[in-house]
C-alpha cells in the first residue's frame, strides 16, 4: 500500500498550489496581451509597407514570425503546466480524503458517510485570511513588524487552550483546540493548535483522532516548525493502529524530509521497533 507515500510527496502543495495557479493565470494573461500587441504591430508593419521596403523590412518581418512562433510555444507550455498542476492537486486532494476515511474507520463513533468533503488543495481555504466574529478586528502581535496579524481574541483563545493543556485537562484542551481551528481557519497558529490537539488526544489514548490531528498539522504547513514532529507522531500513531506498512512509509519520510534532526533519529528507532524493512 503506497497511497500514503504518494500523498506525502504531494503534501507541500497546500502552501504552494494556489500561488502557482495564480502565477500561471497571470502568465497566460500576459502572454495573451503580448500576443495581441505583437499581432497589432505586425499588421501595422505590413500595412505600412515596411515589410517589403528596404532597410531590412523583410528581415524584420521574418524575425517577427520567429517571435510569434516562440510566443505560441510558450503559451502551449503554460497550458501544459496548468493541466499537470490541476491533475496533481486533484490526486493529492483525493489521497488526503482517503487518509481521512481510513482514520475515521479506526475512530469509535465516526461515521464515514458524515465526513465532510475534503477541501481542494490550494483552494481558497488554504490561503484564506483568519476569520472571526463580525465584531472582531485584526490586531498585530508584539513579536515584530513582520509578524502575522491575529484576529481580536485569537491569541487569547489559543493561550487559553494552551493553559488548559498545561494543567492536564486533556479532554477540554482537545475541544478548545478543535474549536480554535474551526473559529480561525487559516490562522498562523493553526499548525501548533492541531499539533497540540494531537498531543491532548494522545494523552487520552484516542489514537485515531490524534493521528488525524497530526496529519492536519503537517499537511497544513509541511515546512512549518511542527512539521517534522507531526509527521513523526503520525507515523507512530499509524503503527499503534496496526497500519504497519503505512507507518513505515510515513516514518521513512521523516528522515527524507528532515535529515539530521532528532525527529529523524526517533523515526529510525520507531521503524526498528516496527520491523520496517
Amino acid at each position: 500500500m503506497r497511497w500514503l507515500a504518494l500523498c506525502l510527496v504531494l503534501l507541500p502543495l497546500p502552501a504552494l498550489a494556489q500561488d502557482k495557479a495564480q502565477t500561471l493565470a497571470d502568465l497566460k494573461a500576459e502572454l495573451g496581451q503580448l500576443s495581441a500587441q505583437f499581432n497589432s504591430l505586425k499588421a501595422e508593419l505590413v500595412q505600412s509597407g515596411a515589410a517589403s521596403n528596404g532597410a531590412g523590412g523583410g528581415d524584420a518581418l521574418q524575425r517577427m514570425d520567429a517571435m510569434e512562433a516562440e510566443l505560441t510555444r510558450v503559451t502551449a507550455k503554460a497550458e501544459e503546466i496548468e493541466l499537470k498542476l490541476n491533475r496533481v492537486i486533484s490526486d493529492g486532494t483525493n489521497r488526503i480524503g482517503d487518509i481521512e476515511f481510513r482514520l475515521c474507520e479506526q475512530t469509535e463513533g465516526c461515521d464515514p458517510s458524515n465526513i465532510p468533503e475534503t477541501p481542494v488543495l490550494g483552494g481558497d481555504s488554504a490561503g484564506a485570511a483568519p476569520s472571526a466574529p463580525v465584531a472582531s478586528a485584526p490586531v498585530a502581535t508584539d513579536t515584530g513588524s513582520d509578524a502575522p496579524e491575529l484576529a481580536m481574541g485569537e491569541k487569547n483563545d489559543f493561550d487559553r487552550a494552551k493553559g488548559v493543556l498545561g494543567q492536564g485537562d486533556f479532554r477540554t484542551a482537545a475541544d478548545l483546540f478543535a474549536a480554535f481551528t474551526q473559529s480561525y481557519p487559516g490562522s498562523p497558529l493553526s499548525e501548533e493548535a492541531n499539533f497540540d490537539r494531537g498531543e491532548a488526544l494522545s494523552k487520552l489514548n484516542d489514537t485515531p483522532n490524534a493521528a488525524r490531528a497530526y496529519l492536519e498539522a503537517f499537511s497544513g504547513k509541511p515546512d512549518g516548525p511542527f512539521a517534522a514532529e507531526s509527521l513523526l507522531k503520525l507515523g507512530q500513531a499509524l503503527g499503534t493502529l496496526g497500519q504497519t506498512p503505512d507507518a513505515c512509509v510515513t516514518l521513512a519520510e521523516v528522515g527524507n524530509r528532515f535529515p539530521g534532526t532528532v525527529h529523524a533519529t526517533n523515526a529510525q528507532v520507531s521503524m526498528q521497533g516496527l520491523g520496517c524493512q
